[in-house]
């Protein structure tokens, strides 16, 4: 079964910046919407950020909005979440999953493929 591999997680200070990366092998990467989730203990899994097969279409949770960025590079089959300006509160262990063909509304129970996760924890 395909699982999608993330890193690029790190402790880092408040206002600092992290890249994250999903990859995965033995897919037609292009056929597929890639989203970011992000989870923290006793909470429920929660959108981050989608991108649509072409890149075109992406979609931010307002609390990312404007400091995190999603991108993808078909040729490494590879998404990547640049995050700046980080905050306490994005503390969380950072999920990538797939979706075939469209984004739907980037919510988590629509994707799969789930990763291992990595985790971010921003503090000082």
């Amino acid at each position: 079964q395909v699982q999608l591999v993330e890193s690029g997680g790190s402790l880092v200070q408040p206002g600092g910046s992290l890249t994250l990366s999903c990859v995965a092998s033995g897919i037609t990467w292009r056929l597929y919407a890639i989203g970011w989730f992000r989870q923290v203990p006793g909470k429920e899994r929660e959108r981050v950020s989608c991108i649509s097969t072409s890149g075109n279409v992406t979609v931010y949770t307002d609390s990312v909005k404007g400091r995190f960025t999603i991108s993808r590079d078909d040729d490494k089959n590879t998404v990547f979440l640049q995050m700046t300006s980080l905050k306490a509160e994005d503390t969380a262990v950072y999920y990538c999953a797939r979706k075939f063909l469209t984004l739907g509304h980037c919510d988590p129970d629509e994707f799969g493929s789930w990763g291992q996760g990595t985790q971010v924890t921003v503090s000082s």
